[in-house]
């Protein structure tokens, strides 16, 4: 079934769902109508969009409420451009829940994740759970690649997971996963992953994830990381992380050398009273062969009234592919139950290498969202960016009407 078909199913049904009151089944979800406008990055053109956007949930369809719909997609039209109509299905699933007491069935297009690896893929998952300290999963289905502006799905693109989870132990959390990705030319990838989460005494969080690639036996990512909450007000993080960038064994970037990314964090965040509240942060990169680079910021939230909100934020970087100094101002007014209004600028500076100046760059926005009641709304957002990328006004913005039902 082709993807414009699919997604006016799910238009059709909403229509359906809602029109038919003698049902029991309830109907939620939001409908967001958009008008974007923007600088195409590859073209440099200015662009405007029209855009749907629709969310929705069905649920109570069978007397034990173990039966619900869900769905997830965008339309959209250049109008300026008249480059016709692109439409993305993000999720359209079918969950069934506690068959037997045992069994979770969830089919459909979906997102499926475990510590192994993650996609979007038209299939199955299944979870099996009440079966003592561990409960399993087993998922597959054929993998959805979406490109800029169509699916790239081919032949023979199917991803196949499994994992095993702790379950009944409150302070404890702990998976180990398997995923493997094949296409047309055999198997593309296939990792095994684990993740923790442990909750000590009465304030600390231990918590890691780590990725092996089975085919160059070498660690994809790992991240090991600690949250203290010594008082309602001060929490304390560190974390280690370590990335090596691997690719589909099918592919011809799987020839290149990559180096391997490790990056060590500690940061504090505490709330003086009401009024303040203050963080800071540290950052040591090291991208490998001796290169290196630091990151330091510190920012401060001010609410001099309950409605009015201030964040103010400062971060140097220094070291490896340049330095930079850079300060951001974001201001959230809520004059009245309806209506919030809210600002910002962004003012960096920044250096590539020694050889080259100072070079600036700039963002000012202006946003706003007005109640119209419970169910409706109307955002508005308006940027600007100055000296980035190639543009020297890069002018941005988006309006959009949401309506909750």
């Amino acid at each position: 079934m082709r993807m414009k078909h699919i997604f006016r199913t799910i238009i059709c049904g909403s229509v359906l769902f809602s029109a038919v009151s003698a049902w029991s089944a309830e109907l939620h979800g939001r409908s967001s109508t958009q008008f974007l406008w923007f600088n195409s990055i590859f073209t440099g053109e200015k662009q405007s969009e029209l855009a749907e956007l629709l969310r929705f949930s069905v649920t109570k369809i069978d007397a034990e409420d173990k039966l619900t719909l869900h769905g997830y997609g965008r339309l959209s039209h250049d109008v300026k451009n008249g480059d016709g109509f692109e439409n993305r299905l993000f999720y359209l699933y079918a969950d069934y829940s506690n068959l037997y007491d045992k069994l979770d069935i969830r089919a459909g297009r979906q997102f499926v994740n475990n510590s192994a690896g993650s996609a979007l893929i038209d299939g199955g998952m299944v979870n099996l759970k009440n079966v003592g300290p561990v409960a399993f999963s087993l998922l597959g289905g054929r993998n959805v690649i979406y490109g800029i502006d169509k699916e790239l799905t081919k032949s023979g693109d199917t991803v196949f997971g499994a994992a095993a989870t702790l379950t009944g132990y409150p302070r404890t959390d702990a998976e180990i996963s398997y995923f493997l990705k094949k296409d047309a030319d055999g198997v593309a990838r296939e990792t095994v992953g684990a993740m923790f989460k442990q909750y000590l005494f009465q304030g600390m969080k231990m918590y890691g994830n780590a990725r092996f690639d089975t085919a160059s036996e070498t660690f994809e990512e790992v991240l090991v990381g600690a949250k203290y909450f010594a008082s309602v007000d001060l929490v304390l993080s560190a974390e280690w992380f370590q990335s090596y960038p691997t690719f589909d064994y099918t592919s011809i970037y799987s020839v290149f050398a990559v180096d391997r990314y490790q990056e060590g964090s500690l940061r504090a965040d505490y709330t003086i009273n009401d009024m303040f509240a203050v963080r800071a942060a540290y950052k040591r990169q090291d991208f490998g062969e001796d290169t290196s680079g630091d990151v330091y910021e510190l920012g401060l939230k001010v609410r001099p009234l309950t409605n009015l909100t201030v964040d103010v934020a400062y971060d140097r970087r220094h070291g490896y592919a340049g330095d930079l100094d850079g300060a951001t101002l974001d201001v959230v007014y809520d004059y009245t139950p309806k209506l919030q209004m809210a600002g910002g600028i962004a003012y960096d500076v920044y250096q590539r290498d020694s050889m080259t100046g100072d070079t600036t760059a700039q963002t000012y926005w202006l946003g706003t969202r007005y109640k119209l009641d419970k169910a409706m709304s109307f955002d508005l957002r308006v940027q600007d960016n100055v000296d980035v990328r190639d543009f020297k006004q890069d002018w941005s913005g988006r309006t959009a009407f949401n309506y909750d039902f």
